[in-house]
Order: C-alpha cells, then sequence, then structure tokens
C-alpha cells in the first residue's frame, strides 16, 4: 500500500532534524507523518484511534512549521520529549515480526490515507496537538504542567476504559539512600526525618486527581518537577513511606494533556470514529482540509 498524493501547497515537505545526528532530512509530509505514527501508537490498537492519532501528528507538525521556530534550520525533531517520536519505515518493519510487517504497515498507511489533508482547527487556526500515553481517566490542562495562560480548547476531559492499558498503572520503588540522592542532584540544601508523620505529604491536587504540590522533608515541591526527579510515568501518585524505602503509586503516563492515547483506543473500541475521538479530546475544534 503506497501514501497517496495530497496538494498540501506550501507544507508538502517537512524538514525533520535526526537529534542524534544532528542532520536535517527533508521528507514528504504524509510519509513524516505514517513515521510518526508507526512510532507514537502501538499498530494494534483501532484503527480509528490511529486515523486520529494521524490528524493530531499532522495537525502538531503544521502547529511548529507555522508558530514554532524552536530548531534554527529544521521545522521539528525526532525527539518525542522535545516534539515527536519518529522512526523510519525500514527500522519499523525490522521491529516486527516477518509475518505480520507489511499487514501493520499498510495499516499505518490505511490511517494516513483516510486522513489525508486533514488537521484539528480552533478559530480557523492549527492547535498545539497535545498527546500522550495514558491520562489515567482524566486529561490535565497545560497550566498545570508548564505554566502560562493554556489554550481554550485543552481542557480537563474524562475518558472510561483506560484502565485496561499497561500503562495506567506503575510502581516506582527507591531506597531512602536513592531517593534522597535524587532530590538533592537539584536541591543540595535537601533534608528528611523519617520519624516525622508529616515528612511526605501531598499538599493539593488539581482537579485531575494530579499532584499540584508536595512537601518533601524541607521542600515543597510541584508534582511535575516531582515525577522530572524521580522519572515518574506521571504526576498522578501516593506515596508510602516503608522501612528501608520510599514507594510511589503512579496512575496514567505522560503528562496528560490533550489527547490519551490509550482513550482513543478505548473510544475506538466502544464504536467512536475519528472525528468523535478528537473533539473528545480537544474542546469546541473542526476538523479541516488544509
Amino acid at each position: 500500500m503506497q501514501i497517496e498524493e495530497y496538494d498540501y501547497s506550501k507544507y508538502k515537505d517537512v524538514n525533520l532534524l535526526h537529534k542524534k545526528t544532528n542532520k536535517v532530512e527533508k521528507i514528504n509530509l504524509d510519509e513524516y507523518i505514517a513515521n510518526v505514527v508507526s512510532a507514537e501508537m502501538p499498530v494494534n490498537y483501532d484503527i480509528e484511534a490511529l486515523k486520529a492519532q494521524a490528524i493530531v501528528a499532522r495537525t502538531y507538525t503544521i502547529y511548529k512549521i507555522t508558530t514554532s521556530k524552536k530548531h534554527n534550520n529544521a521545522d521539528i525533531c525526532d525527539d518525542s520529549t522535545c516534539c515527536q517520536a519518529w522512526i523510519s519505515k525500514e527500522d519499523r518493519l525490522k521491529k516486527w515480526d516477518n509475518s505480520v510487517a507489511q499487514a501493520n504497515w499498510n495499516k499505518i498507511i490505511q490511517a494516513v490515507n483516510d486522513t489525508k489533508g486533514k488537521i484539528i482547527t480552533y478559530n480557523s487556526k492549527p492547535i498545539n496537538a497535545f498527546f500522550h500515553a495514558n491520562s489515567g481517566g482524566k486529561t490535565e490542562i497545560p497550566f498545570y504542567v508548564w505554566g502560562g495562560q493554556g489554550y481554550p480548547y485543552l481542557q480537563v476531559v474524562e475518558t472510561a476504559g483506560e484502565e485496561n492499558y499497561s500503562q495506567y498503572k506503575s510502581e516506582a520503588v527507591f531506597t531512602k539512600n536513592e531517593f534522597e540522592k535524587k532530590i538533592k542532584k537539584e536541591h543540595s540544601n535537601f533534608k528528611i526525618n523519617y520519624k516525622d508523620d508529616d515528612c511526605i505529604k501531598i499538599i493539593e491536587r488539581d482537579n485531575s486527581n494530579r499532584v499540584v504540590t508536595v512537601k518533601i522533608g524541607n521542600l515543597e515541591l510541584s508534582g511535575v518537577e516531582t515525577r522530572t526527579l524521580l522519572g515518574l510515568k506521571s504526576a498522578n501518585f501516593e506515596v508510602q513511606i516503608e522501612k528501608n524505602s520510599i514507594k510511589f503509586n503512579v496512575i496514567g503516563y505522560g503528562h496528560g494533556v490533550g489527547m490519551s492515547q490509550t482513550g482513543a483506543d478505548a473510544l475506538a473500541k466502544q464504536g467512536k470514529k475519528y472525528d468523535e475521538i478528537i473533539k473528545h479530546f480537544y474542546k469546541d475544534v473542526e476538523i479541516k482540509d488544509i
């Protein structure tokens, strides 16, 4: 199966920065989107979820091209922590079993072809289409992750069915020594007395149940910073102090803003089409042809 042609006029190609080599490659937009979808979403997800991911990735790319100049000589990079993940077709096919590789690739191409030219808009402009792995049942607003004013189309929304995925729940256990070292990397003045019942205490949560502020010893940290310092999968966590260790029970995977990928798949399995999935996660938007 081949990628069908679409007249994108000025958005025909993407200048992609490969972070590891620091080289910029010019790639056809929809070929690039296929590589992103195959890197970002499991191919065994429902085709409607893959179509939603294709539109989200295309929208995010056009938004980057038109509004963001983070990379001097490129539109976007292949690092998921900075822009969005990307894998070449050749490398993607190698990671799949031979017996299903071509069928899997055809499914990715179908998702791209069936949404050809479509992007998500708010007030007729492409949105900043954030997405993540699993919201833990409720998405997050950007303010609690990055600060700033946020976007009207990115609100807290609930999605049933995400608890059925492996990304929903995780544990992180640290010895007390490991835990202190990780905090001290950024806060050299950190002190903690485990005999104090409130030595680790969650002070505030937001509407999505993620931690806004947590007291850890003599520090007050944001949930997002705590997640970063300790490498937790989400800022929605509970803490248990055990005899020799600190245990974090974590719900969700990712920053929680925008479309949840497991949520998209759960909605698709409930019979929702790609446009309904997108309008569930992004409020008051339209899906338009570029």
